[in-house]
């Protein structure tokens, strides 16, 4: 198998299938690329346009309808009219045995409802699936967990940070967009399903808060009531150890729905309970916050994510400085890059508007229609995970003469050869909605691991160019250098994975933090050990 088919090979097993483009979202995974999830407001438009319809077909019939009401109301309301004129009384007669009729069994109704379910029916294909509305709410629980956010604040639509009694805004949305309870319900539903109490015990208190302002209210969209809430956030309780709360809880439920025997039963077993053990009626249960990837470097990830992107400042280390980059490439000698040296060990440079807006948004129309969701190796197979939520696509230089252009200015920098098959080709990365990739090495740390199947060696570097913009979250954290990069538009970010002597670099073990809000997109390009031998020649000294 020569270089070439030995590159196909691996990208086949990095996900890339030619000929089958993801236009339309896999259901399922619309939530793992903010492109999927804003390609999902064109089926609610084409909603949007069938309730349009379907009311206005409602009111006209409504209309017809009070027309007939006020025209019997008239004729009864008129106390001077006899029933002795034959033809009053053939209309009274004739309205209580036909038109009344008519009224009551008028198919109207059912037709205008029908052709609303009809039209709904065409278009569910194309809607989210329910594991996308579960991935969506992951991704709240997400971002509360790495930010500390305040679920009271979500609910209002403000993102602030709560740590003890300091409250700091993280992000000041242009518009305020609040939760319902319902909305709150169905996020901690989808904790308490997963036996996620941590988790579902403060949406659905959020939510039993919000459906008793609202009690007596009916909305046609809520498929969550106050009762419903109340009875899992009084379940959710008695699991965690709180006898207390899930007894008033279940009382307050059976206000509202007496005659429910279960919840009955369970206030008999919380009385029965509590009287056994009093102690418990005022002990309060801690509740651990699950660690469902067992990070060991998880408080580390957090804190600088929670940073925003925070590195040394260049006076505190002299040695960390800005320049004019040309690598003694001609080509860089009339339009030098600006350079900005972010980190010493690990070597972590930033260059500066290293891609134009017109390129970025080429590259990312480019690999748009080819998105499918990121996998990582497991063994010998590549699988969806929930540490690493995005979807990606990899891109030839043959696609476009923009990828050309790019490998190019790549090559110039960094004076490696970036082309297959020492390099693979461009990979780019959309991330969803909380989208991040928990830390990981870029290079392989196993001899199994399918990017040895190139036949061209470890991962010696990482160039990863910045897309786009975000509002807020989203950086490049570094956790053994104890630094983070935030998202800069159009810059480039590169690091050697590994050191001169091939042996990986345990300093770039790094992370992409949530996205709080915004659109993430990076271009990633990997360039192997093999073809740089000249370029990048090992040390003399086994520590380089």
């Amino acid at each position: 198998m020569g270089p070439a088919a030995r590159l196909a090979a691996l990208l086949a097993v990095l996900t890339l299938q030619a000929g089958n483009p993801a236009g339309v979202a896999a259901r399922g995974d619309t939530f793992s690329a903010l492109t999927s999830v804003a390609r999902a407001l064109a089926p609610e438009r084409r909603l949007l346009g069938l309730l349009r319809r379907y009311l206005r077909g409602e009111e006209a019939r409504l209309r017809d309808l009070t027309r007939f009401y006020d025209k019997v109301l008239s004729l009864h309301e008129d106390s001077g009219t006899p029933v002795s004129n034959p033809l009053l009384a053939f209309t009274l007669i004739k309205r209580l045995q036909s038109d009344w009729k008519n009224v009551v069994h008028s198919l109207e109704a059912s037709e205008n409802i029908r052709a609303l379910k009809d039209g709904y029916e065409k278009v569910e294909q194309d809607l989210p699936a329910f594991e996308d509305l579960e991935g969506a709410a992951r991704a709240l629980m997400r971002l509360q967990d790495v930010y500390m956010l305040s679920v009271k604040g979500l609910a209002r639509g403000v993102f602030q940070r709560v740590t003890g009694c300091a409250v700091t805004d993280l992000y000041s949305p242009r518009r305020l967009f609040s939760l319902t309870g319902d909305d709150c319900f169905q996020v901690g539903k989808v904790a308490y399903d997963m036996g996620d109490y941590y988790h579902a015990i403060p949406w659905l208190e959020e939510a039993v808060s919000l459906f008793r302002g609202s009690y007596g209210e009916w909305k046609t969209e809520d498929e969550a009531s106050l009762e419903d809430a109340l009875d899992h956030l009084a379940f959710a309780y008695f699991q965690v150890g709180n006898i207390s709360c899930a007894l008033s809880l279940s009382r307050e439920f059976l206000l509202y729905s007496p005659d429910n025997k279960r919840m009955a039963r369970n206030v008999l077993k919380y009385e029965k309970l509590l009287a056994e053990s009093p102690n418990q009626a005022v002990a309060e249960a801690v509740i651990q916050r699950p660690n469902v990837p067992h990070l060991q470097t998880r408080d580390t990830y957090e804190e600088l994510c929670q940073t925003l992107g925070s590195q040394p400042t260049h006076y505190q280390i002299p040695r960390l400085y800005c320049s004019y980059e040309t690598s003694s490439s001609p080509y860089l000698l009339l339009q030098p890059v600006r350079k900005e040296v972010i980190h010493l060990e690990p070597y972590v440079v930033l260059y500066h508007d290293f891609v134009s807006d017109t390129e970025a948004q080429k590259i990312r129309g480019l690999a748009e229609p080819w998105l499918q969701r990121s996998v990582v190796a497991s063994g010998e197979k590549q699988l969806p995970v929930e540490y690493r939520i995005s979807k990606s696509a990899w891109l030839k230089d043959t696609v476009d003469p923009v990828l050309v252009t790019l490998d190019h200015r790549i090559a110039s920098l960094t004076g490696l050869d970036v082309q297959p098959p020492y390099a693979e080709y461009l990979q780019v990365v959309n991330y969803g909605i909380g989208g991040h990739y928990e830390p990981h090495f870029d290079h392989a740390t196993s001899p199994t691991s399918p990017l040895y199947r190139m036949n061209s060696g470890n991962r010696v570097a990482t160039f990863m160019i910045y897309l786009s913009s975000v509002e807020a979250g989203g950086a490049t954290a570094f956790i053994y250098g104890n630094f983070s990069v935030p998202v800069v538009k159009n810059a480039a970010l590169f690091w050697w994975n590994l050191h001169k002597s091939g042996k990986g670099d345990g300093g770039t073990l790094h992370a992409g933090c949530p996205v709080l809000v915004g659109d993430k997109w990076v271009a990633n390009k990997w360039i192997h050990e093999y073809g740089q031998e000249f370029r990048r020649p090992c040390s003399a000294s086994p520590e380089d």
